[in-house]
């Protein structure tokens, strides 16, 4: 019996992208998204080169990248002083050595791209549809609605997001507050008077906050993000990161960093949570993939391409027949929880790096100026480079 049906709970951009991948290789699948409609929240995100190689991979790419923009650099600033300490290239010399190009685009622009071609490779994406729980019945699975409907499948994604349900099936955890918060705002370019010079992806990082600039929409708009650490959970207080504790923490900021906090929204905000890596993510015919399974701090920037790795790699591991699918997802759980636990862990220590004060800042500035040319690449060919996922024997 042909291995067919695929059920995802979670329609956000790892379910999508699952459901687009398995699709294309020949899989029935029903993406079940809780909220009325689909759609994403928040502003833009940065796909570096193992992001884009897999939209080339699927066909997305030219659409995706044409509501986006391919930045020159990645350059680091010091947040009190405005130096510029480090810059990356994007150009030529990276994009061959990576086989892929570093672009950035609004999240809800790579989500909707998705979406369409999900849909065009005959997913079914159905809105208003809670997913509860997930059970291994023989050789299949049920999948159980919050309104006590029932779908039965031969595999199901677990990819319902940090705050997972399902990963409750497997680890008894509980998401992990950094303490920091972060505020985001998008604005069109002639509203913002700084704005025109722009073309790179900045960061300017310095003592417990960081800032990052880059446009977005070919140029039409700037995307800004302000991460601080909140007094407040310092504190312990359950309620942290809110309007009154952005501006005292950019104060200590060079001018230029104070001014851009002017174009943020400031009626929403995102506290930044992640999880404790765990190894195992299979339960029975379920797996955990994209933030129910490793949800990183932003810091590698990484967050939605891994969710498009694992989408890749399930669908490079559909078995042959039904009864394939355990060691299909045991195949996929071996190749993705190394590489994204690491993310989780190295997502962590960077964070600590960006924001260290006193000594710990000036050391961190001196290695970054010492960053130049090939120099970079021993710190981020484990994350760019293309990856060999191991398969069973038998998958083709």
């Amino acid at each position: 019996m042909m291995a067919k049906r695929a059920i995802v709970a979670g329609g956000g951009i790892g379910g999508v992208a699952a459901a687009l991948a398995l699709s294309r290789r020949g899989a029935e699948v029903t993406v079940l998204e809780a909220a009325p409609e689909f759609g994403e929240v928040g502003a833009g995100l940065q796909i570096g080169p193992h992001g884009s190689r897999i939209l080339q991979e699927w066909g997305v790419f030219d659409e995706v990248v044409s509501r986006g923009v391919l930045p020159k650099n990645l350059v680091f600033r010091d947040a009190l002083t405005a130096e510029e300490l480090t810059r990356l290239d994007l150009g030529a010399d990276f994009q061959r050595r990576y086989g892929g190009v570093y672009f950035v685009v609004h999240r809800s622009d790579l989500h909707a791209a998705l979406v369409e071609a999900a849909r065009a490779a005959g997913a079914d994406l159905r809105t208003d549809s809670r997913v509860a729980d997930v059970v291994t019945d023989g050789a299949g699975v049920r999948v159980i609605l919050a309104d006590g409907e029932e779908l039965r499948g031969d595999v199901a994604l677990g990819m319902d997001g940090l705050r997972s349900t399902l990963r409750a099936k497997l680890s008894r955890d509980e998401p992990v507050g950094s303490g920091y918060a972060a505020y985001r705002g998008t604005f069109p370019i002639e509203q913002v008077p700084f704005a025109d010079d722009i073309e790179d992806v900045i960061g300017y990082i310095g003592p417990g906050c960081h800032f990052i600039q880059y446009p977005l929409r070919g140029g039409a708009m700037l995307n800004q993000v302000a991460v601080f650490q909140s007094p407040g959970y310092l504190r312990g207080e359950t309620e942290w990161g809110g309007p009154s504790e952005l501006e005292d923490a950019f104060a200590h900021c060079h001018p230029s960093v104070r001014a851009a906090t002017d174009y943020l929204w400031k009626d929403r905000w995102w506290p930044m949570f992640d999880r404790e890596p765990i190894e195992q993510w299979v339960d029975g015919r379920m797996i955990l993939l994209g933030d129910a399974a490793h949800p990183p701090l932003q810091y590698l920037a990484s967050g939605a391409v891994m969710a498009l790795e694992d989408a890749r790699c399930i669908a490079e591991n559909v078995p042959d027949t039904n009864s394939g699918w355990e060691a299909a997802l045991a195949a996929v759980n071996a190749a993705r929880a190394p590489r994204c636990n690491r993310i989780l862990s190295t997502g962590r220590m960077w964070g600590e790096l960006w924001h260290l004060d006193g000594a710990g800042r000036q050391a961190r500035n001196e290695l970054f100026r010492s960053l130049h040319g090939d120099a970079v690449y021993k710190y981020t060919d484990w994350l760019w480079a293309p990856q060999e996922a191991p398969r069973p024997a038998g998958i083709r």
